[in-house]
């Protein structure tokens, strides 16, 4: 793939249940002569540049090289072969840069392969023995028997573990105003990212909500479906049980839109309103969203957004 373009964003990562990957080695693992291949979501993927020069900042976090002026931005690098313990093979200096959730940074890498589409079924749970930098495994060839296999970075851990102190929520969270909700009522907010599920949780209990958090989207289907069971039993209704659905987009085995359409679609769940919370800031995932059916969209890690769009859900469906 030539360096110094921009990945094609127009094709759908969604609406279609299609995830793009853009897929790249990093180098040999240290000890053995394997050159696994990475991915990260085309969306999150700026433009893909060989690498300018790095300006080394005076004590800097382990695995940031350093500033580089892109197109008279200075975006900060970061070591990704170092932090994932590989050494590089070529000499090429890619690096890719990135928005997620409002931040702008820059990853060397070692090559870049390809992008390629696939279900976002074919996006697999990390198991718990899995490096902390991966959210999930995708098989590239689907169900072929010998799929290849891309690791999935984790990003949100990843940005957190390199630069603790921007990515801490602590700040973002004070003076964030409660927020009222229906008695016996929870919050249902699914993300397949460790630290993500941390802060949002840290987020709503300033807020005063009470919630239940799961992995992903499968895991926040299947919840659901149980309550609405215990609720039926009870007497009662699911949407007395469950105020809000929260959901990430980017979730293995099943992704935040899928679980937003089953919602939509499912008369059981009728009226409980879906928030999208997601990194994937650009006009199309939020359009994406919007197409099956989510009353509001929300940046990641912007707790006083989430806050307001909650208080102003629940306002709404409450009135009806």
């Amino acid at each position: 793939m030539n360096t110094a373009m921009k990945p094609t964003q127009h094709a759908s990562s969604g609406a279609d249940n299609r995830l793009q990957l853009l897929l790249f080695r990093l180098g040999e693992e240290k000890g053995s002569t394997r050159r696994e291949l990475f991915g990260i979501n085309v969306f999150k993927v700026r433009e893909i540049v060989v690498a300018p020069h790095i300006t080394a900042i005076v004590n800097a976090p382990q695995f940031a090289m350093g500033l580089a002026n892109v197109r008279g931005q200075l975006i900060p690098v970061i070591d990704l072969p170092r932090l994932a313990g590989c050494v590089p093979q070529t000499e090429s200096g890619i690096v890719l840069v990135t928005e997620f959730a409002r931040n702008t940074q820059a990853f060397l890498v070692d090559e870049v392969v390809e992008i390629v589409q696939l279900d976002w079924k074919h996006l697999l749970a990390a198991d718990s023995s899995s490096s902390m930098l991966l959210s999930g495994v995708a098989r590239i060839d689907g169900d072929a028997k010998d799929s290849r296999l891309a690791q999935v970075l984790d990003v949100e851990q990843i940005l957190r573990d390199v630069f603790p102190a921007t990515h801490s929520q602590e700040n973002k969270n004070s003076g964030i105003p409660k927020v009222n909700m229906p008695p016996g009522s929870i919050v249902l907010f699914a993300d397949d990212s460790a630290v993500a599920r941390m802060l949002v949780e840290e987020s709503l209990k300033t807020m005063g909500v009470h919630f239940v958090a799961v992995k992903n989207g499968r895991e926040a289907w299947e919840k659901l479906n149980s309550l609405h069971s215990e609720t039926i039993a009870q007497g009662k209704k699911i949407k007395d049980r469950v105020a809000l659905v929260l959901t990430d987009l980017e979730m293995p085995e099943m992704d935040g839109f899928t679980l937003t359409r089953n919602i939509k679609q499912d008369v059981r769940f009728s009226g409980i309103p879906v928030i999208v919370y997601s990194s994937l800031t650009g006009t199309a995932s939020e359009g994406h969203a919007t197409s099956v059916g989510a009353d509001a969209y929300v940046a990641k890690f912007e707790p006083q957004e989430l806050a307001q769009s909650i208080s102003n859900i629940l306002a709404n469906s409450l009135s009806y």
